[in-house]
């Protein structure tokens, strides 16, 4: 055997893992985080705050107002972005209480088999985000500045890459550049578009070409939908948080702020233009309209800018995925960031992005119960309860009942929330098949 063989041992590759944890930072893939590694308050609402600030944001307030008209689009976007407010809100302080990520929290509950399917899907689809936010990195590049698609979608993936193999450090540190960023051009644009305007025009605005084709139910889901996989793995993040003090301070700043900042910035300028059949995938983002101004330094500011805030949900995304399958795995985090990384640049690379709304659409319908039965339990079910046991049926048979319910919204019940049926349905369930089997203690 070769001395280079002999490096690429699995002992030499665990040594050289262990050696890139200590210089960045051990990501506890397989334990809690121990109270003298948590991190302060400032740094995990950076995280947070970091991560739903961003163009795709703007783009879907765009989409609500273009399908509902502006002042229900606005309702739509207040309570929903509430909603995730209290459901992101909670399961982040089991994970700052418990120190435990998703996967972890996801172990009690469906048990230490069991969370594969629960972590696993989730942890899929967040790969599924990291792709669909790296295509709209190179589409909006690509069509903008006229350069080849597949080359941006690489640079972007690439760079996205880097950031996640820093860890919570790196999501903390491009939040740090991308907030003050976004919320500078935000103004920027939203206050440039409704100089052209007055604001009771842009409240009364009826929708596209003026006819509102959106209910409430469906933009309840839109909105909430938008980051429900993300928000359901919070622990990920909160379980950095020295205390649930620490941790409802940086979901707040999430959800609604962040979120509904960015919605507000798209919804506004889509308002205030009125741009007949507005396409928010092309030119009519905020994105669009700084390089529609003609300015040199403006353009070359947006380009970065586009770059920088993608990549930090982005980031974020793959970050979520690589932790919950390092964990499935018995793996590193930063491994399965390059690993998956580069599978979801690959995706990216086929146009997924294209299918956003259906993206969002499959989210609502599989993702709310996981996280419904999960408060369930531990708030109120078996609270305190630990790892007990590999599989845990009535968690199973619930999300089953959550999202068939769901399913039936989606295709038969279109005017109401797929999301809010899928989590209320699910969470009853569980707490209903719970109390009837008369063991709330183990089943």
């Amino acid at each position: 055997m070769t001395t280079t063989e002999k490096h690429l041992e699995p002992e030499a590759l665990e040594h050289i893992e262990e050696e890139i944890d200590h210089a960045l930072g051990d990501e506890y893939e397989h334990e809690p985080v121990p109270a003298k590694a948590r991190r302060s308050m400032f740094s995990v609402t950076m995280v947070w705050m970091g991560f739903p600030m961003i163009i795709t944001g703007a783009m879907t307030g765009s989409i609500l107002v273009l399908g509902m008209g502006f002042s229900s689009a606005l309702t739509a976007m207040i309570i929903g972005n509430l909603i995730m407010l209290v459901y992101v809100g909670l399961l982040g302080q089991l994970g700052a209480t418990k120190g435990m990520n998703f996967a972890l929290l996801a172990s009690i509950v469906f048990g230490r088999k069991g969370y594969v399917f629960a972590s696993g899907l989730l942890s899929t689809l967040l790969l599924g985000w990291y792709a669909v936010q790296t295509g709209i990195t190179g589409a909006l590049v690509s069509s903008t500045y006229d350069l080849n698609y597949v080359v941006m979608t690489l640079i972007a993936g690439a760079l996205y890459i880097g950031v996640t193999f820093v860890g919570v450090k790196g999501l903390h540190l491009i939040g740090m550049i991308s907030v003050p960023l976004f919320v500078i051009l935000g103004l920027f644009v939203v206050g440039d578009a409704a100089s052209t305007t007055s604001w009771d025009a842009i409240m009364s605005y009826p929708g596209n070409n003026g006819v509102a084709t959106m209910s409430m139910g469906v933009g309840l889901t839109v909105v909430i939908a938008l980051f429900i996989d993300a928000g359901t793995v919070s622990a990920d993040f909160n379980r950095w948080a020295k205390d649930t003090k620490s941790s409802w301070v940086a979901t707040f700043s999430a959800f609604p702020f962040a979120n509904l900042a960015a919605m507000l910035v798209g919804g506004i300028m889509t308002a205030a233009l009125a741009v007949p059949d507005a396409n928010p995938f092309g030119t009519d983002n905020m994105f669009g309209y700084m390089n529609n101004m003609q300015m040199t330094w403006l353009s070359v500011l947006a380009f970065l800018f586009l770059y920088v805030n993608l990549g930090s949900v982005c980031a974020h995304c793959l970050y979520n995925a690589a932790t919950g399958w390092s964990r499935i795995l018995r793996s590193h985090m930063r491994l399965f960031a390059v690993i998956l990384g580069a599978i979801g640049i690959v995706i990216a690379a086929t146009n997924v992005w294209a299918f956003f709304i259906e993206w969002l659409s499959l989210l609502g319908i599989l993702v709310p119960p996981i996280g419904a039965i999960i408060l369930v339990d531990q708030f109120l079910v078996r609270k305190n309860s630990e790892i007990d046991r590999d599989w845990r049926w009535t968690a199973f048979i619930a999300w089953a009942c959550g999202s068939a319910v769901a399913f039936v919204v989606e295709w038969y019940l279109p005017h109401l929330s797929t999301a809010i049926s899928a989590g209320l349905v699910g969470g009853g369930a569980y707490y209903l098949i719970s109390t009837l089997s008369g063991k709330t203690a183990t089943a």
